[in-house]
């Protein structure tokens, strides 16, 4: 379904080097938001004195990374990333920085909106100290493979340090509270530097890099303002996140706001969303109330897989293996356990858990992330991937994508999984200005969307009172604000009433067109916990079949050129929906998810230049897609 953009104007350029669509930009309104109608989420506030260049009382969509690390990360380092903080706020806003295999880099599309670069806190630039002349670290045998450039030397480094660090063995000179001070004020004065409010929003964050037998519990730390603590709360020698989400409770009592953001719980087999705690309690309510106080937000796509759904966990939804990624991180073990890994079921469990103590502990708003460790914020584009480890994956033999000299058939693998890697993703934020403090009101509202790269913009409303010409007035945000609850809130019941729907993307203009747009529900029937994708949206005036499916639109790629249909998708999807299947005494969750039609994924970008055929073993194409944060109904208080 699509038709006049309530957006903004829209227009269709040529290809790309012949190769990739290009238009304009699609805007938002500027409508202010009539007297808002009772909802459990904010509406925007009324235009104020001092706003910035750009303000928008119905919200903008701003693009950024929160997950970037810089060669104080010790793996980058070890992976030769040698830029700095301030080199990748400097990418993230369309310079040209260095690659470490030797090339240059820079952002296809414009600049970010907002960006935090996130170096792991456990031994904070202690391998950047080592490498530097006469440091002492730099003379103990085990910092020589750590600082080495050669790749094969590099390589061992990374899996000494890595085994080191998850068996307690790491050196005690690598324990220096003074290094790690160094770094976190360069984290700091980088992010002060480059904060431009109004141009490009900066955020001063870490990675609590915790992991338990080698499961993975990483979490992004994400800091309102600059008001930080003296040094980053670490997994040095703790890997429980309660232990966190506490220190950051003590932090808001002195004045210091933060959040937490889990990721890659597609490696964390089972333990990232379990029923129960790592140390083997019931979850609690005090506990369910502890996490959600810090941990709001989830990242469901980054390099290392998309973590929405698995297809074991979702048979019926024919999209679900999109980007899976099955073993440990960093390590050659398969991950057993997916309930507990992947973030529809965590929605599913916290409907069961909010039924059994009053608090939901998985109420998780949605964010995409790069995790580029070459201090490339942002650097998303299928065909310009480049890996997102130094060394290690610079090239296409390391990715799999081209056979190795001399090679006649493709390895099962490379070392760390490099073939099972992807270009991903952003994060996108309803916000009234590009600010600190806007950007990270839209967070803590979970107000905010992801996408596998390019940049759609979504938006998502529920209501029980939406006006009849909703799609076609000049003021459709306005009063999707004012008479609903946008993307991240909580419906409540209303007697003898069904619950609308908006769904509305536009398309990345320098991106694909878009096919289908769809509504992802759960709910818990029985104590069982249940999902139903429906389609909703359909791209060249095809509707919704009997199946509950979109007609195919035919789009495909030519896979000697990768260019694909010109001809066949939307700039813009839009409807409202009602669910066919309301039950008013049934709690639930909806969100978007929409998706462009298939173009080439990198590992063909990468043989298409080689001249070579494909791996065979690897996905030629992929179908680019975007989710929207949750909306709960909730039957009662």
């Amino acid at each position: 379904m699509s038709g006049r953009s309530l957006w903004g104007p829209s227009v269709i350029a040529a290809a790309v080097a012949g190769l990739v669509a290009t238009g304009v930009a699609v805007g938002a309104s500027t409508d202010r938001p009539a007297k808002p109608a009772k909802a459990t989420a904010a509406v925007p506030p009324a235009a104020q004195a001092g706003r910035l260049p750009g303000y928008s009382a119905d919200r903008n969509a701003y693009f950024g990374d929160l997950h970037v690390h810089t060669y104080l990360s010790n793996d980058a380092y070890i992976s030769n990333a040698r830029r700095t903080p301030d080199d990748a706020y400097r990418f993230a806003q369309g310079e040209t920085i260095g690659h470490p295999s030797g090339f240059s880099v820079r952002l296809q599309g414009g600049p970010l909106d907002f960006t935090a670069v996130t170096d792991h806190s456990e031994y904070l630039a202690v391998v950047s100290a080592a490498a530097r002349p006469g440091h002492p670290l730099g003379k103990l045998p085990f910092s020589q493979n750590l600082i080495a450039t050669d790749p094969v030397q590099a390589q061992k480094g990374f899996e000494a340090f890595t085994s080191a660090k998850r068996e307690g063995t790491m050196p005690k000179e690598y324990d220096d509270p003074t290094i790690v001070a160094e770094g976190w004020r360069e984290v700091q004065d980088a992010a002060a530097r480059h904060n431009r409010p109004g141009r490009f929003t900066t955020f001063v964050g870490y990675e609590f890099t915790a992991s338990l037998e080698g499961k993975n519990l990483h979490r992004n730390v994400i800091f309102k303002t600059a008001r930080v603590p003296g040094a980053p709360f670490s997994a040095t020698s703790v890997y429980d996140p309660e232990l966190l989400w506490q220190a950051m409770d003590g932090w808001r009592a002195k004045g210091i706001e933060a959040l937490a953001i889990p990721h890659n719980s597609n490696g964390s087999d089972g333990i990232m969303f379990d029923s129960v705690r790592l140390n083997g309690q019931p979850i609690d309510k005090a506990y369910a109330e502890l996490r959600m106080r810090n941990e709001p937000l989830v990242e469901i796509t980054q390099t290392k897989g998309t973590s929405e759904t698995h297809p074991s966990l979702s048979p019926n939804d024919e999209w679900a293996n999109f980007e899976i990624w099955e073993r440990y991180i960093a390590q050659n073990k398969m991950v057993t356990r997916f309930a507990g890994s992947y973030v529809r079921r965590a929605l599913q469990d916290g409907i069961l858990q909010r039924e059994k103590l009053g608090v939901n502990p998985f109420k998780l708003g949605f964010v995409g992330a790069t995790d580029t460790h070459n201090a490339t914020p942002g650097f998303v584009e299928e065909v310009d991937y480049v890996g997102a480890s130094g060394l290690r994956d610079g090239a296409p033999e390391q990715r799999g994508s081209v056979l190795p000299k001399g090679a006649v058939d493709w390895p099962a693998r490379g070392p760390i999984q490099y073939s099972a890697r992807g270009g991903s993703g952003l994060t996108g934020v309803w916000a009234e200005e590009n600010s600190r403090d806007a950007i990270y009101a839209a967070l803590r509202r979970k107000e905010t969307f992801a996408t596998s790269g390019p940049r759609i913009k979504v938006r998502f409303f529920a209501s029980y009172d939406f006006p009849a010409d909703l799609m076609t007035r000049s003021d459709t945000v306005r009063q999707a604000y004012a008479r609903g609850v946008p993307m991240g809130g909580d419906l409540l019941a209303a007697r003898g009433k069904t619950p609308q729907f908006l769904v509305w993307a536009v398309r990345d203009p320098r991106a694909g067109y878009l096919q289908r747009a769809q509504v992802v529900k759960g709910w818990i029937e029985n104590g069982q916990a249940k999902e139903k994708v429906f389609d909703v949206a359909c791209s060249d005036g095809l509707q919704v079949g009997p199946n509950g499916r979109c007609a195919d639109n035919g789009a495909g790629v030519n896979m000697k050129t990768c260019e694909p249909d010109r001809f066949k998708g939307d700039v813009e999807l839009r409807t409202v929906w009602k669910d066919p299947e309301f039950k008013p005494d049934q709690r639930a969750f909806y969100y978007v998810r929409v998706l462009e039609n298939p173009s080439c994924r990198w590992s063909t970008w990468d043989a298409l230049r080689n001249g070579t055929p494909p791996n065979p073993k690897l996905a030629p194409t992929i179908m680019e897609r975007a989710w929207s944060s949750p909306i709960w109904y909730e039957p009662a208080a």
